[in-house]
């Protein structure tokens, strides 16, 4: 008499029972509640104010003389681009951001993480408190102290005058260049600390390897340093022309972005049409102009951090 086995399923043992996978839906949600505060700090106070202003864009929006406001389309855009004060701001934005940002924040604050690597502790650090004290000063501040050095009767001209040069009302025959200037001379301390930090992280192998084939300082530089810390390159270039974009105070205290318009640049152009002119559409419109020209420069600093050395 022949007996037949219980039927078990295979891969199975038995007696013993399979685990329950927890619930992948389930999990994820658990691990999402703590960030639940900040998206809805961030919807309420930054996506929320953002979605508004594109609206007021649109409209005709005025702080006087209106009972209410109407959807114009694009006809805030159209204005804008026919509008030559709006294509001069544009112009004074852009030399103002590749003189004191691209070229002069970048390439001084460059030389002077460079030169206080070699220099003496003591050197470092009496270079590097003026240099973090201009910066740190309020954008107010800054502006009345490079106010009174670049005015007719100010510290600038009596250097010149002292050394029997010719001097003259810096503010009025050079704005654009006297509010460059005093952006460098606030700005540089970030990228010499971004800059030094970058430096140090490179090994001491590979530049003393460098000198004894007989790699001079500027070819040392241009093959080996700037290479190295081209990222770093990269993050200070994209801080730095974000945050010059939207330098508003201390050209208002400097010029008022005079004389005749010669360094109104886009955010001083904004706030003259928006608050002194009461165009409220027209000035948003011409603000979210100033974020698409700073996303660009943002889309090209990212593509640039993305190719490898």
């Amino acid at each position: 008499m022949t007996t037949t086995a219980p039927h078990t399923d295979l891969g199975k043992t038995p007696g013993r029972r399979t685990p329950l996978r927890p619930r992948r839906g389930r999990g994820a949600l658990v691990r999402a509640l703590p960030l639940t505060p900040a998206v809805v700090l961030l919807l309420l106070f930054l996506a929320g104010p953002i979605t508004y202003c594109v609206y007021i864009a649109f409209t005709d929006l005025q702080l006087t003389g209106q009972a209410q406001d109407s959807f114009v389309g694009f006809e805030n855009f159209t204005r804008a681009f026919g509008d030559e004060a709006f294509l001069n701001a544009v112009w004074l934005t852009l030399v103002f951001t590749v003189l004191s940002s691209l070229i002069g924040q970048n390439t001084l604050g460059l030389a002077l993480a460079a030169l206080m690597r070699r220099a003496s502790k003591p050197v470092r650090t009496l270079t590097g408190c003026i240099v973090v004290t201009a910066w740190v000063l309020p954008e107010v501040v800054a502006g009345f102290l490079l106010y009174a050095f670049f005015r007719r009767e100010g510290t600038l001209n009596a250097i010149l005058d002292w050394l029997h040069l010719p001097s003259q009302n810096w503010l009025f025959t050079l704005p654009i260049l006297a509010v460059s200037f005093a952006n460098v001379w606030r700005g540089t301390a970030f990228s010499m600390l971004v800059y030094s930090a970058a430096l140090n992280e490179i090994p001491k192998e590979i530049t003393e390897a460098a000198e004894v084939d007989g790699a001079g300082g500027w070819r040392r530089m241009w093959h080996i340093t700037l290479p190295m810390i081209r990222r770093s390159i990269g993050t200070n270039l994209m801080l730095n022309t974000l945050q010059t974009l939207s330098v508003f105070g201390l050209i208002w205290v400097m010029t008022r972005g005079g004389p005749g318009g010669r360094s109104q640049t886009l955010p001083l152009f904004m706030y003259e049409q928006a608050f002194q002119n009461s165009l409220i559409g027209y000035g948003t419109a011409v603000a979210l102009l100033l974020l698409l020209v700073g996303s660009l420069f943002s889309l090209v600093y990212l593509r640039l951090l993305r190719t490898e050395v």
